[in-house]
């Protein structure tokens, strides 16, 4: 299963998810920011290769609708609602990742 993070810059949230992700047998994780300067910009490849799209806050899911509508029609995409509060692998951001992933990946 292919998993995408997305946060604003790809700085510490979706980054941390991706190295959380990255060693669990069967998934593959990628994760992409939607603003310029981002470290990797997502993209319609991004898309295209997950399965789950995993979005830090709604705003992000807005920009992924709004860019890349046809793509995303059958895509699952899941809001987790994390505010821009931490640091990469901040403790507290890894367990609430954790908590918030996991519950999507077992139903």
């Amino acid at each position: 299963m292919n998993l995408l993070f997305v946060c604003t810059k790809n700085q510490w949230r979706s980054p941390t998810a991706e190295r959380i992700y990255q060693d669990y047998a069967n998934l593959n994780a990628r994760s992409a920011g939607i603003t310029q300067s981002a470290r990797k910009l997502i993209n319609s490849a991004d898309i295209h290769w997950s399965d789950i799209i995993f979005v830090m806050e709604n705003k992000h899911k807005r920009y992924i609708h709004e860019h890349f509508r046809n793509q995303v029609k059958k895509k699952k995409l899941i809001v987790l609602d994390i505010p821009d509060d931490y640091q990469y692998m901040d403790e507290e951001l890894v367990e609430w990742l954790k908590d918030a992933v996991n519950t999507h990946l077992t139903t």
